[in-house]
């Protein structure tokens, strides 16, 4: 597929590295020349200095025969016009486009379409990372928690902890342990090693399972991997920006919610936009105001402003002064797998979660969801079967007759409003929604294969 992407910063530039290694053709247009050349001695792509939303930048990147361009750049006003310009002058079939402003997205049908700017994919870091933080604070203990199929399945990551009845024992304990209970481990890893579980792989404490249930199992299911946490109730948020508002919005209905904000007209502005949240102006960093706020008691402090290191200092004392569990946003990617599973319990990507969405639109085949995994190492895919047995590889086959890619296995199957955990004599049907989960990224390109409608099949 010929790709072009627009703008080389942090999500920019894991999106190269993604596509790159799965042999698309990707160009890759930017103001910044360093930025640039430093992307192009490390990865096989093409790359032009320019302003992204200029048509002569767009026609040297190709844009004449490009499938898909994807504008990431930091203004969202570019993103939209370099869309509009792919369309006018390029007919380019695919345009996706970041779009932070709220403003935009309250009038998204009325702004973006086919009479309006013609933005085919609309992408929200922002929401994106409020859903993700939201899910985390819904299952405490959690260290990812992943929608499929609309929320009928999901794969939760948790940390295994002596003590839990699994530890020590074969996975396939777990079936006679809870027979009422369906689940799947689809992959472990073990001192950041991946591995394919089987029924007779052992769970060792400080394993990381990742495992896929129907949601209504998924506390049963997380309480045989560790002691279950008791439910949060109550929120500190560092940081009045848009995901710090958006998250509070979304949960003070639910739990007892304080935001802190530095900047005094915003605080004001937040306090007169949220109903039910508790506004203070000041420093998420002054150690007196945490402690007149009882960070002691405090179920969950989340660091959300813009600042990588103001984040990681305000966790740090956060938690030194008694917060139960802390989460931090780290835009920084070399930061993130320095700080997590130390004094911060969960470090958030927004370039991971917004790769994940950018990837649902670029995978081929029928592709419903896709998330990526261990900051980049893995990948959680949700694909449509079509077909039949002589038109498909995978429909009308059992589990254990697809010829799935080495590091691939099938999690679960969503049929209809029922889900089903994927066993060896499970026969796949069309329209089947199959979620799989893929240790070896460089194997995705067979997996789609697997889920393409051809020629006959014997």
């Amino acid at each position: 597929m010929k790709i072009i992407i627009l703008g080389a910063g942090q999500v920019g530039g894991s999106l190269a590295d993604h596509l790159a290694n799965e042999a698309n053709d990707i160009t890759v247009i930017d103001t910044d020349g360093a930025r640039l050349r430093e992307l192009q001695d490390r990865l096989d792509i093409r790359t032009v200095e320019g302003k992204a939303s200029y048509p002569t930048a767009l026609e040297q990147a190709g844009a004449q025969d490009a499938d898909m361009l994807i504008a990431v750049t930091n203004s969202d006003e570019v993103n939209m016009i370099a869309c509009e310009v792919a369309r006018t002058l390029f007919n380019i079939p695919t345009k996706i486009a970041r779009v932070r402003e709220h403003d935009y997205l309250q009038r998204n049908h009325a702004i973006f379409g086919d009479k309006g700017i013609p933005v085919d994919v609309l992408i929200s870091p922002e929401e994106l990372v409020t859903q993700h933080i939201k899910r985390m604070i819904q299952y405490p203990g959690a260290l990812q928690v992943l929608d499929f199929a609309s929320g009928q399945a999901q794969l939760v990551a948790v940390k295994a902890y002596y003590g839990g009845p699994l530890v020590g024992r074969e996975i396939s304990f777990l079936r006679s342990h809870m027979p009422n209970i369906d689940t799947r481990v689809a992959a472990i890893f073990r001192q950041d090693h991946p591995m394919i579980p089987k029924g007779d792989t052992v769970i060792e404490a400080d394993d990381e399972v990742f495992f896929i249930a129907a949601r209504r199992d998924i506390r049963a299911v997380m309480s045989e991997l560790r002691r279950l946490d008791r439910s949060y109730k109550r929120i500190i948020i560092a940081g009045g920006g848009n995901i710090g508002a958006r998250l509070a919005s979304s949960i003070e209905g639910d739990y007892q919610v304080k935001l802190i904000e530095r900047n005094l007209e915003r605080c004001n502005l937040l306090a007169r936009d949220l109903n039910n949240t508790i506004v203070l102006n000041g420093s998420a960093s002054d150690r007196d105001l945490l402690v007149e706020e009882n960070i002691e008691d405090t179920d969950v402090f989340c660091a959300l402003t813009n600042d990588d290191e103001a984040n990681i200092m305000a966790s740090m004392l956060a938690k030194r002064l008694g917060a139960r569990t802390v989460m931090t946003l780290i835009n920084n990617p070399a930061y993130v797998d320095l700080v997590q599973g130390g004094v911060i319990d969960i470090a958030i990507s927004p370039q991971q979660t917004t790769i994940g969405a950018l990837l649902t639109h670029v995978r081929r085949g029928d592709v419903a969801a896709v998330h990526s995994l261990r900051r980049g190492a893995a990948e959680a895919l949700e694909a449509v079967a079509h077909g039949d047995k002589r038109s498909s590889r995978v429909v009308g086959r059992a589990i254990e007759e697809i010829d799935l890619p080495p590091g691939t296995t099938i999690g679960a199957i969503i049929r209809g409003n029922e889900v089903l955990i994927a066993h060896d004599d499970l026969v796949i049907e069309n329209d089947d929604h199959v979620i799989l989960f893929l240790v070896d990224k460089r194997r995705i390109a067979e997996v789609e294969r697997l889920f393409q409608v051809g020629l006959t099949f014997f």
